[in-house]
Formats: C-alpha cells, structure tokens, sequence
C-alpha cells in the first residue's frame, strides 16, 4: 500500500464521492478542552465512509471481471456501499448480511438493487457463504477493510482531511478514526503520513470490541472474544486485519476505548451541536475527543463520524438519555 494508490483512487472518484466538510463547534470546544474539527462522513454517499473504498474497489476491477457482479458481507454500511456502487456500474451486487443486522441497513441495501442473503453469525459461517456463491455466480469479492483498493477508497478521506487542515492553518494534531478492522484507519494513516505528517492517527473504539488498541499496545493481532451483541455495530469485527494491522502499527498512535453510554453521549452532542445524526460506531472518535480529553495531545483534535446509519429507536435512546433542550 502507497500514496501512489490511494491518489489513483481519488482520481477515479472525483465527481462520485462528497467532499465532507470540517465542521467546528464551540460548545464542542468547551466540552473537549481543545478545538475540535469533526470530519462528518455520515453526510458521504449511503452514510458512510464505505462508499469511498465500495467505489474505489469496484472502479479498479477490470471491465470483463466486473461484468460478472460482486460480492461482499457486511453489517450494513460496507454492504451499501458496494450496492451503490455496483448499481452505478450496472452490474450485480450480492450482499451476505448477519440477520441480527440493523434493519434499516439491510432494507437500505435492497433498496439499492442488491440481493441480500441474510446469516445467523453465532452458527453460520459467513466465509464459507461467500465462497460458496462467488465460485457459483463468477462473482468477485470485495473485502470490507482487507483489501488494497479498499483501503485506498478510504484513505481520500485522509487527503482531504489534509487539504482542510492545512487550509485551517493545522499541522499538528491528533486525528481519531473509528475503527474497526483498520480499513478507514489505516487509509487516512497512510494518507495523512505522505501529506501531512505532522497530523497523527489514533484508533478509536468501543469497550469490549478493542481488538486493534489491544494489538497495537502488545505488537500482535490480537481477537476479539465476542463478535456480536455491541451497540457500535458498524466498527464490531473479530480482529484487525492482515494488511491493515502492519499499518497502523508502523503509523499510528495508541488506541482509545470508550463507553457506549460516552458514544450515545457523543450522538447526542453530534445532533445538538452540528445537526448531524451519527450511529454509535460513528460517533466513538468523537466521544474520545470529548470524555477522554486527558488521553489526547495538542490544542486541536480532528475526528470523524464515521457514519449516520442508525435505526430510529436506537437513535432516539441516546437524544432521550443526553439530548439537550
């Protein structure tokens, strides 16, 4: 992985991809203790930042292989992405999504033209489902964070952090990711450390699913014992991955841990403060910057929300638990 490939995908996704603001906020700043930019990716195409790397992967496949359709498997935002863009190629999209899924996201793939086939994850092999039908249907895999084209589509999200930052005046200062299996983190890792050095990625992530804060602390890939039941279910994944792991080990700093009442608080500050509606995994680099103020260096912090995709009960939960007003 190189700048070199994350640049030849934000070439070929120039005109597909929203370039998502930073947004400020002094209440945000109060609360924090620092300035706060906040990179809102649940504005980006289906809610999320997948879309960047669906794209940036479909786009790179050649055109005969492509014809034959994809396949991915995700919780939901993963799964969007890679329907959105196989629908924009019009070609075939085949999605394998965990039944315990939030229903607005495997109703949100359908809606896309995607076939949904749904798992039990406690007892159903989700890998060997994949396998299955891509050898069947010819279909080509599109890994949700372990894949090179992936991970690029993910890192221009770390380019353009760094055009903004840089046009803010910013040249040092923390960037929290929310973090799953690394490949938005190690994206804008690897973005940020060709054009902006002195911008440092921290992973972030929910208590109990801390697999990538935990392998970074003991240098190996370390697993998560559960890989279900999480509110934060668009960053839950077993383990960091193989490509993913080295690179965020190589570029970025220790990994922050919060609460899902502190990620529930963060949704709530997110609308209140920004106007934004952000689901639990979405709003954990946020919750970091703001209730673990004493773990983060410098004067400014930028986060992102990562994504937006939250079903409304859950999402009126947190307005009714923390919500001002």
């Amino acid at each position: 992985m190189d700048i070199e490939r994350i640049e030849a995908a934000a070439t070929r996704l120039t005109g597909h991809v929203r370039r998502t603001p930073l947004l400020s906020s002094p209440f945000l700043d109060e609360i924090a203790g620092r300035r706060v930019l906040v990179k809102p990716e649940c504005l980006q195409h289906t809610g999320s930042f997948k879309y960047r790397g669906a794209r940036a992967a479909v786009s790179a496949l050649p055109e005969d292989v492509r014809a034959n359709g994809v396949i991915a498997f995700s919780s939901g935002n993963h799964a969007q992405g890679v329907a959105l863009a196989a629908q924009q190629f019009g070609v075939a999209a085949v999605i394998i999504m965990p039944s315990d899924a939030p229903r607005m996201k495997i109703d949100n793939t359908r809606a896309l033209g995607a076939e949904v086939v749904l798992y039990d994850r406690s007892t159903e092999d989700r890998d060997a489902i994949g396998a299955e039908l891509s050898n069947a249907r010819g279909l080509t895999l599109i890994k949700p964070f372990d894949e090179p084209e992936v991970i690029a589509g993910q890192g221009t999200c770390g380019l353009e952090i760094a055009d903004q930052a840089k046009a803010l005046g910013v040249t040092e200062a923390e960037v929290l990711v929310c973090c799953g299996g690394g490949g938005f983190t190690s994206g804008i890792a690897l973005a940020l450390d060709a054009k902006s050095p002195g911008l440092r990625v921290r992973p972030v992530e929910p208590e109990g699913f801390d697999d990538v804060t935990r392998s970074l602390k003991s240098g190996r890939i370390e697993r998560n014992a559960a890989t279900s039941g999480g509110l934060c279910d668009a960053i839950i994944t077993p383990q960091p991955g193989a490509i993913t792991f080295p690179i965020m080990q190589r570029l970025c700093g220790p990994g922050i841990v919060v609460t899902d009442d502190e990620a529930q608080m963060a949704m709530a500050q997110a609308f209140a403060r920004l106007k934004l509606v952000a689901e639990p995994g979405g709003a954990v680099a946020l919750a970091a910057a703001l209730y673990h103020a004493d773990e983060i260096e410098g004067d400014t912090v930028v986060v992102t929300i990562s994504g937006g995709n939250v079903d409304r009960p859950v999402f009126i939960a947190a307005l009714e638990r923390f919500g001002e007003g």
